[in-house]
C-alpha cells in the first residue's frame, strides 16, 4: 500500500505558489458553502512520525477561515479524558454543522500505537478497528465528511530526519518520533493493515507522500477541495446517498414488521403488584441505606454510574429519581433532564448531547429521558425517518458498550403503567395547582399514540437489551412499588460491580 507513496514526488516553488493561491481560495469559497449545508467537516491528520503531520494543520488553519475551525490534538490524554470511555474526548470535539474539526491524531492513534508496541494483539486491534468504522458510518449517515489524511515516509527518509532536525530550525520535532523510529517496521506493518480494514467509501483514505513539504501540502489541499466539491455537487443533483450505498459490505439494518405485533413485551409486565404504605416504609428506607452506602463505595473505587430513565407519561420517573437523589450524597450526582434538542444539539450528531454527560470516575449520571428518544418519540412522531431511527439501534448498542468498556455499570428502567391508570394520573394533575405544569396538549397527542408507541417500546427492548445493559421493565400502577423495584435493581447492580 505504502509503495506508491515512496516515488520522490516533488514540486517546485513557483508551482508551490501559483497552487497555494489557487487551493487557498478555492477551500475559503467551499468553506462558505459548507456554513450554508447540513455538513459538518472532519479533517483526520495522521501517518509515520516525521512526516511534518503539525506542519499541514498550520497550513490548513492558514488557508481555512479560523473563525468555523477548531484544531484537536490527541497525543497524549488527561485526567479527565482517562476517566470516562476513550471516545468520550472525540465526541466532545466533534464539529457543529457548518464548522470543521481537523484532528491531528484521532480514535486512530491509540490502537495503532497500542499495536506496533504490542500492548494490544491483533484480535483485539480487529475490534477496535469495528468500532472506529461504526463511529465512522455513524458520522456519515449524520452528514458529516470525513476526510482521513495518512502521511507517509520511507524509512531512511525518516532516519535522516531524526539525525538532521536539530540542524533544521523549522522542522518541529515530535516527542514520539526517537520512539516510533526504532518501530518504523512494525508500525507501517500494522497502519498498513488498518487502512485497509478502514477504507470505505463514507470515509476513505488518502494516502499523501510527504517526502517534500510543498508537494505535501498541496496534495492535501487539493484532496479535501476535489472531496467537498465532489459532495456538494451531489446535493445539488438531489442525490441521496448514504453509508451503506457507499460500502458494499454493510450489513442491512432492521426491518420492523410492526403492523404484525399483537403482543409486545410491555404486556408481560404485572401492573397488579403494589405495597402496603407499611411494606413501602420498611423497605425504601433500607434500600435507601444500602444506596447511600454503595454509592460512597462506588466513589472509592473510581467505578462510574448511569441510570437511564424511560417510560410513558405521567409514570413516575420524576418521583423515583427524587428517592434515588435523597439517598445519595449531592456531591456524587447529577440529574440530565432531556427535553427537545436546542439549536446547538441539533447541529451535532443527536449522541453528542449524551456523550458530552457521561460521569467522570467515581461519579453518578441520571438522564430523565434519554438517547431512547430516537427510537421512541423520534420515530413516532416522524422527526426522524425510518432509515434513521433503524439503524439508531446499532449506534446505541455501540455507545453503551464503549460505557461497559470502560466500567460504567449502566441501568435502563421503562417505567410501565396501564392506560387507564395514565388517564387517572393525567385528570389528577388537571385540577391540582401544584400539577397542573406537568401535564400538557403534547401528552395528550402522545397519549392517542398509545399503540404505537407501545410497538417502538417493544422493538428498543428486543434490539438494545443487552448482556452489558439490560432493561428493567417496572411495574409502575403502584408507585410505591416502582420505587422500590428500582432501588433495588441499581442496589443489586452495584454490589455485583463492587463483587460484594
Amino acid at each position: 500500500m505504502f509503495e506508491a507513496a515512496e516515488v520522490g514526488r516533488l514540486l517546485s516553488k513557483e508551482e508551490f505558489k501559483r497552487l497555494d493561491f489557487e487551493v487557498h481560495q478555492a477551500l475559503l469559497e467551499l468553506q462558505r458553502e459548507l456554513r450554508e449545508s447540513n455538513h459538518a467537516l472532519i479533517v483526520i491528520v495522521s501517518g509515520v512520525e516525521g512526516a511534518g503531520k503539525g506542519e499541514v494543520v498550520d497550513r490548513l488553519n492558514r488557508w481555512f477561515d479560523s473563525r468555523d475551525v477548531q484544531t484537536h490534538a490527541y497525543w497524549d490524554e488527561t485526567d479527565e479524558e482517562q476517566e470516562r470511555p476513550r471516545y468520550w474526548r472525540f465526541w466532545r470535539d466533534l464539529p457543529a454543522k457548518g464548522t470543521i474539526s481537523v484532528m491531528f491524531g484521532s480514535w486512530y492513534t491509540r490502537p495503532l500505537v497500542d499495536a506496533a508496541f504490542d500492548k494490544i494483539n491483533d484480535a483485539q486491534l480487529e475490534h477496535e478497528l469495528n468500532r472506529v468504522r461504526e463511529l465512522e458510518r455513524t458520522l456519515s449517515d449524520s452528514g458529516a465528511i470525513t476526510i482521513k489524511l495518512w502521511f507517509h515516509l520511507p524509512q531512511d527518509v525518516q532516519k535522516s530526519r531524526l539525525e538532521q532536525e536539530a540542524k533544521v530550525s523549522k522542522f518541529k520535532k515530535s516527542p514520539l518520533l526517537e520512539e516510533f523510529s526504532k518501530k518504523y517496521q512494525k508500525f507501517v506493518r500494522v497502519s498498513e493493515n488498518s487502512l485497509r480494514l478502514t477504507d470505505t467509501g463514507f470515509a476513505p483514505w488518502h494516502i499523501i507522500e510527504a517526502t517534500d513539504a510543498r508537494y505535501r501540502d498541496i496534495t492535501t489541499g487539493k484532496l479535501i477541495v476535489s472531496r467537498l466539491q465532489s459532495e456538494f455537487a451531489k446535493e445539488k443533483s438531489n442525490g441521496t446517498v448514504n453509508s451503506q450505498d457507499l460500502d458494499e459490505s454493510a450489513e442491512p439494518a432492521f426491518v420492523i414488521d410492526s403492523e404484525s405485533k399483537e403482543l409486545t413485551v410491555l404486556d408481560s409486565v404485572d401492573l397488579s403488584l403494589e405495597l402496603t404504605e407499611k411494606e413501602y416504609e420498611s423497605q425504601i428506607v433500607q434500600l435507601q441505606r444500602k444506596l447511600h452506602d454503595l454509592a460512597w463505595k462506588m466513589q472509592a473505587a473510581k467505578r462510574s454510574t448511569v441510570l437511564v430513565f424511560e417510560g410513558w407519561d405521567a409514570g413516575g420517573k420524576g418521583s423515583a429519581i427524587r428517592r434515588i437523589t435523597t439517598a445519595i450524597d449531592a456531591r456524587l450526582y447529577r440529574v440530565i433532564p432531556i427535553a427537545a434538542p436546542t439549536d446547538e444539539e441539533l447541529a451535532h450528531h443527536y449522541l453528542w448531547r449524551f456523550w458530552r454527560h457521561i460521569p467522570r470516575a467515581g461519579y453518578i449520571t441520571m438522564y430523565d429521558r434519554s438517547w431512547y428518544g430516537r427510537v421512541l418519540v423520534e420515530r413516532v412522531e416522524g422527526f426522524a425517518q425510518p432509515h434513521e431511527w433503524l439503524r439508531s439501534y446499532q449506534e446505541i448498542n455501540n455507545f453503551e458498550e464503549h460505557l461497559a468498556d470502560r466500567g460504567i455499570q449502566l441501568a435502563k428502567f421503562w417505567i410501565h403503567i396501564g392506560k387507564d391508570e395514565q388517564l387517572k394520573r393525567f385528570k389528577e394533575r388537571e385540577i391540582d395547582p401544584r400539577k397542573q405544569h406537568k401535564i400538557t396538549e403534547e401528552d395528550w397527542r402522545n397519549r392517542e399514540r398509545w399503540d404505537e408507541y407501545k410497538v417502538a417500546v417493544n422493538d428498543m427492548v428486543a434490539h438494545t437489551s443487552t448482556g452489558y445493559a439490560p432493561w428493567t421493565l417496572v411495574s409502575g400502577n403502584d408507585k410505591k412499588n416502582a420505587r422500590v423495584q428500582i432501588l433495588q435493581t441499581i442496589c443489586n447492580r452495584l454490589e455485583e460491580c463492587l463483587q460484594i
